[in-house]
């Protein structure tokens, strides 16, 4: 890598990259980084100035939105939203239930009119500018902080930006920091608080294979699902109103006019949600020595529970069917992990680096001063918050749901009682909102037979635990004994449930505008539990900073030698992924499966028809089944084929987030969502592998075929102008 070259790169992201990929294909890019690693783009195929795709509100970035933990894009001049079925799926439960049962049967408005609210606190985010803050929260001040000082001054920097980027109403602002708090960056994002939702295949349709599918190929699954987002008469993001239209985004992707093939150049433009990629040995140790196991046995046993609670009733099968949609997705990816990780050099490859780090940290005076210090401690510390991790698994997984609601509501009146600048983050009147929202859905998210069984099974392995372990404030604040059976375990969370009122929605709001003087006259026992816990859930949390502080501190230093080191080799370093905007690059490509198997590119009808059951998670619509026995493709066959393209494989660097995100061609025209990886190579969000790394995308022609010949869903395809 020449000088120029390098000074090139590290002008577009101070201190974030350096040139020359590791792997083809590898990467989850901050646009602002494009420029840099525009010859790679254009060598695989793309046609567009990469430099086009840095200007968030020009596009085709500007047609691409976050819905807070998933992507999506506008697919038209009238606000139409395109993501994945499963990231539409809450609000499509929240407007179902047994007389109109739309996670069943799906959902088609056959008008603006009959469009329905999507679940509360549902957002359209239309990110609109990226600037680097780093300067004006690591200030000289806050730098010669440590500990709880340094997280509270760094949270108060972050607040007063937000604050002031959220002057222009109708924004939602948010400091995020990179590379363990080296880099901090200012998203301004348009706030979309309107969406309702337009259009859900049938269940077996957006979710054909279901769990048994889950992470697999090959794959049938048409993972899509249309919102529309609607602001006020004036334009301007407003709550939900009658009187309200449909947004005129800038700019909106189009659906592509030319045929995908394999060895085409396809990329990926999404919020992906959290990798770890530059963890620390020590973090990959702990993960999958200690911590993965444990979560993979309590998710499995949470989901059985569910499933034998829920068992013939289908209202609450419909209530926590979102709940089953997120516990099984996470239990089956950490399976896939730890399977590969379990007899890999992961952990060897990782201390290999990190020693080679350390020595070449040691092999000169100004990086041992610098690094030097940091590298030596972070372990410890690491260590210690482990440790604390250890102790609390098995206390966070028993609590019962309502005493965190009674937490969080006795946290927000005292914080009431503060400046909106003093008060914690995410108890500002910017949060309101989304708490109000939270606690109006609850109802539509909450089974009390199902979450007493859950309680109970969980709460009875923690105070099987040894004395020492066990936090005896928690048990005296909620009346329960080291060593009780499950039989009085479960008398006694009866009887808390019994006498609580926090079940009723209009209770729960009222906690809102209460006091913490009224908190303490409740005799309700969730109230009550929180109030007594209050003091030691302050100390705790002090504690936590306190730790937190010197790991951020220590962290920043590692990170910073380790993009140095990698920078004298010639070596990229993009961040981890962190639910900012980021773009993947890569092309429609099969691999080689399991025993010698093939995996071709894509998928057909004809695999729904062949995995077809009758019941279970291959129930294919009696509808879909005829339209594919009578052989009309129209346009969206592929003669090769002899059929609809359903799925396809792509090499594109994504993990969870990345759900809904606009799989786009060398045009940037709209080819398919993606909307999972393969079991494999889940293990990328710690340790990317470029042979097995694969994403699978549903193929827009798929979702235009069962939108026209299935669910007649002509007036959405013209409004794409696909007819």
């Amino acid at each position: 890598m020449s000088p120029k070259t390098l000074a090139r790169a590290l002008r577009w992201a101070p201190l974030t990259l350096a040139i020359g990929l590791a792997h083809a294909n590898e990467g989850m890019w901050m646009p602002a980084q494009l420029p840099v690693i525009a010859k790679d783009l254009k060598a695989t195929g793309l046609a567009l100035d990469p430099a086009k795709l840095t200007q968030l509100t020009q596009f085709p970035m500007g047609a691409i939105v976050s819905l807070g933990g998933c992507t999506a894009s506008f697919v038209s001049p009238q606000g139409l939203v395109v993501t994945n079925h499963h990231c539409a799926y809450g609000s499509i439960q929240f407007n179902s239930n047994p007389q109109r049962d739309l996670l069943k049967n799906g959902f088609l408005a056959a008008s603006f009119a009959e469009e329905l609210p999507a679940a509360p606190g549902s957002r359209v985010l239309v990110t609109e500018a990226v600037r680097d803050v780093t300067a004006e929260v690591l200030t000289p001040a806050v730098k010669a902080l440590q500990g709880k000082a340094r997280v509270d001054a760094i949270e108060a920097r972050q607040k007063a930006l937000v604050a002031e980027c959220e002057n222009a109403q109708g924004y939602r602002c948010n400091v995020v920091s990179f590379y363990g708090g080296l880099q901090y960056q200012l998203f301004t994002q348009l706030e979309i608080r309107d969406v309702r939702l337009v259009h859900a295949p049938a269940d077996m349709v957006g979710r054909f294979g279901g769990d048994t599918d889950n992470w697999i190929w090959p794959r049938h699954t048409g993972d899509y699902s249309f919102y529309r987002a609607y602001v006020g008469p004036d334009g301007k993001p407003a709550d939900f109103n009658a009187a309200n239209k449909p947004y005129t985004p800038k700019h909106h992707l189009k659906l592509a006019s030319s045929p995908l093939n394999e060895g085409d150049f396809v990329m990926v433009t999404g919020y992906p949600g959290r990798t770890s990629r530059h963890a620390l040995p020590a973090e990959v140790d702990f993960t999958f020595g200690w911590l993965r196991p444990r979560n993979i046995q309590a998710f499995g046993d949470w989901l059985d529970i569910i499933k034998r609670e829920t068992t013939g009733r289908r209202d609450a099968e419909i209530k926590l069917a979102n709940t089953v949609a997120g516990l099984g997705n996470a239990h089956k990816n950490w399976e896939g992990q730890q399977a590969s990780y379990e007899g890999s050099d992961i952990l060897a490859r990782k201390q290999a680096q990190h020693e080679a780090l350390k020595a070449w940290v040691q092999a000169d005076a100004k990086r041992q001063a610098e690094f030097g210090a940091s590298l030596a401690r972070i372990d410890a510390l690491l260590a210690e918050g482990q440790a604390q991790s250890k102790r609390d698994f098995l206390l966070s997984l028993s609590a019962p749901a309502l005493l965190g609601t009674a937490r969080d509501l006795l946290q927000n009146a005292h914080q009431r009682a503060l400046p909106d600048a003093e008060r914690k983050a995410g108890f500002q009147d910017r949060d309101l909102p989304r708490r109000k929202a939270g606690l109006e859905a609850f109802e539509r998210r909450f089974d009390a037979q199902t979450e007493k069984a859950k309680v109970v099974h969980f709460l009875t392995q923690y105070l099987a635990q040894p004395a020492e372990l066990l936090n005896a404030g928690y048990l005296q604040a909620l009346g329960l004994q080291a060593g009780m059976s499950a039989e009085a375990v479960k008398a006694r969370v009866e009887a808390l449930h019994a006498q609580t009122q926090l079940t009723d929605k209009a209770e729960r709001l009222a906690w809102l505008s209460r006091t913490p003087a009224e908190f303490a006259q409740s005799s309700d026992p969730f109230i009550a539990a929180a109030v007594a816990l209050y003091a030691d859930d302050q100390a705790r949390e002090a504690r936590a900073k306190e730790l937190a502080g010197q790991v951020q501190q220590a962290y920043a230093d590692v990170m910073k030698a380790r993009i140095a080191h990698k920078a004298s080799q010639g070596q990229a370093v993009y961040p981890d992924a962190n639910g900012t905007l980021r773009v993947s690059f890569g092309k429609v490509a099969g691999r080689e499966g399991p025993d010698g198997s093939v995996w071709t590119a894509f998928t057909t009808l004809r695999g729904i028809t062949a995995k077809h059951q009758g019941k279970g998670d291959f129930d294919a619509p009696a509808e879909q089944r005829a339209a594919i026995q009578k052989g009309e493709f129209g346009p969206y066959g592929v003669k090769s084929l002899n059929s609809v393209p359903v799925n396809f494989l792509a090499t594109l660097d994504t993990t969870g987030g990345n759900s809904g995100s606009p799989v786009l061609n060398r045009k940037a025209e709209l080819v398919g969502l993606l909307f999972d990886g393969t079991l494999d190579a889940v293990i990328s969000d710690w340790d990317f592998n470029p042979k097995t790394t694969r994403s699978i995308v549903v193929d827009a022609r798929y979702m235009q075929w069962q939108m026209r010949y299935v669910d007649k869903a002509d007036r959405l395809l013209k409004e794409m102008g696909a007819l």
